[in-house]
């Protein structure tokens, strides 16, 4: 994929997959400042300065701009006065999508219409399909965090389609976690080896086309263990897909390892070559159906066409859009010794605990804590807690993560502190600088201190430390950042778990 800054020549360096998209920093002091890119490329024109010009004639200036853009599918950036990315969006037409956010009869209704209040100006990167348009606006959301995106900030990935190659019956399936690590650390037997495809754009499209290949194919899409010449195999009853024939029943055996393997071989190339042939079948069926009258048939193959064809929205792990899943959990014992290293730390890691929060709008705040021993979750010292601080307030509500915070950790190492209990080697908290002084707030408090506290910024994934204000930037791939991002996502899984409970319970009267 190629991607450009509008009305200019796009650098070398403008290549955007594998890569977290930057954006210049603004200077707090001054923000009308010119900015440049990290090649000295200044934009292609300064906007006027803010509160300078009227809302309509602001409107005028970027629908102008925005109809100079290029017809061509990409992404756009939308920049409030700081040079801040606000809203990050995608668009099959860069020039007609952004123009009609300006336009006088444009609503975009009550979320985005503030957008516009705040918009200064924008930049785009045009791709080369509208499939990588949705890529990019994905990958850009997750690194940036734009304030008014509401959607695609979670942890939630674009599918995989993973076939099995070390089974002696190779089973096929789609997955959200291409490196088949559990939440233990251990990893799934069937990824070893296995062809993993993707990540594909469209999960229903996928889901789709995996059902009407599997009708032409005839693979297993089974969790069973089937191993070949077991000796219970020829008394085991096969499900319904082998009644429908979707399936060859390799489960007692009624196909050979052999035979079987050869369709697989046939379904990984359909995959990897041009699928012309197959989609002429569908659709010379389709029209046969549809002469025939029989157009509910034709509507199934028409959306099962419309399904093969999207498989070519789809991209490669090597593209790295997709690192915070596509990218294992390392040996957790290796990860230990890295992160011994990142912290320059005298004594081995064995034991890391680490702290969320979670609420909605300061309704229902809950914080968890999460223990790793040896780089693997010990789930007997999982704990998690009500914040109690915030009860006298109105409505009990407990906005403040920083107070939360400073709450649970007296409450968690409060026998620590006061040397009754062993601290654990690392301490972890989510979240940036402000977080980690929260944590430190209430150590300060304690006799005993902790030998290690860190917290772990996830926009940047940097490492700040205690008594330091300057963060540690480690590789995506560094066994030790890993680890501390194992933690740190179990951490909120588990807060975020709680908090559904005690909502469930508020809402229900359960």
């Amino acid at each position: 994929m190629r991607a450009y800054k509008s009305n200019k020549t796009a650098p070398s360096r403008s290549r955007l997959v594998g890569k977290n998209f930057a954006i210049q920093s603004p200077v707090a002091d001054d923000p009308d400042t010119s900015f440049l890119d990290d090649e000295g490329h200044a934009p292609a024109s300064d906007p006027p300065p803010w509160g300078t010009e009227s809302l309509a004639a602001r409107m005028t200036r970027l629908h102008s701009e925005a109809k100079k853009l290029h017809a061509l599918p990409g992404v756009y950036l939308m920049k409030d006065h700081k040079g801040l990315v606000i809203y990050v969006g995608k668009a099959s037409k860069l020039c007609d999508r952004v123009a009609s956010y300006f336009l006088p009869s444009t609503d975009l209704g009550p979320r985005k219409n503030k957008l516009l209040d705040e918009v200064h100006c924008f930049d785009t990167f045009t791709t080369e399909t509208a499939w990588e348009a949705l890529l990019a606006e994905n990958r850009l959301i997750k690194d940036i965090h734009p304030r008014h995106n509401a959607a695609q900030k979670d942890d939630r990935t674009f599918p995989y389609l993973v076939i099995t190659m070390r089974e002696d019956y190779p089973r096929v399936f789609v997955t959200r976690n291409p490196t088949g690590i559990k939440a233990d650390g251990s990893k799934d037997p069937r990824f070893s080896n296995a062809s993993i495809l993707g990540p594909f754009t469209s999960s229903g499209a996928l889901h789709t086309a995996v059902d009407a290949l599997q009708a032409v194919f005839k693979f297993r899409t089974c969790s069973l263990d089937i191993i070949e010449g077991d000796k219970n195999n020829k008394f085991f009853r096969p499900c319904l897909l082998a009644a429908i024939g979707k399936c060859t029943a390799p489960c007692n055996e009624s196909i050979s390892k052999e035979v079987y393997r050869a369709d697989i071989a046939r379904l990984l190339r359909f995959f990897k070559s041009k699928r012309s042939t197959m989609l002429k079948e569908l659709e010379t069926e389709m029209q046969a159906a549809s002469t025939a009258l029989d157009f509910e048939t034709a509507a199934t193959l028409r959306d099962q066409i419309k399904a093969i064809q999207k498989l070519e929205e789809r991209a490669s792990q090597s593209d790295q859009w997709q690192p915070e899943s596509e990218i294992g959990y390392i040996d957790p014992l290796k990860g230990c010794e890295s992160l011994q290293r990142a912290l320059d730390m005298d004594k081995p890691i064995r034991c890391v605990e680490g702290f969320d929060i979670a609420h909605l709008q300061g309704n229902e705040t809950v914080a968890s804590k999460v223990c790793f021993i040896d780089g693997r979750p010990f789930k007997q010292e999982y704990r998690r807690f009500r914040i109690k601080s915030f009860s006298n307030l109105s409505h009990g509500r407990a906005n403040d993560d920083y107070a939360s915070m400073r709450e649970v950790i007296s409450r968690r190492y409060r026998e620590a502190g006061d040397g009754h209990e062993l601290y654990p080697d690392v301490i972890l908290i989510d979240g940036g600088l402000g977080q980690l002084h929260s944590a430190m707030d209430a150590f300060e408090q304690l006799d005993v201190q902790p030998p290690m506290v860190v917290s772990l910024a996830k926009k940047e994934e940097l490492i700040y430390v205690q008594g330091s204000t300057e963060p540690i930037k480690l590789g995506r791939n560094n066994p030790g950042l890993r680890l501390l991002q194992q933690v740190r996502d179990e951490s909120h899984r588990f807060a975020q778990h709680y908090h559904h409970i005690l909502r469930r319970k508020k809402t229900l009267g359960e």
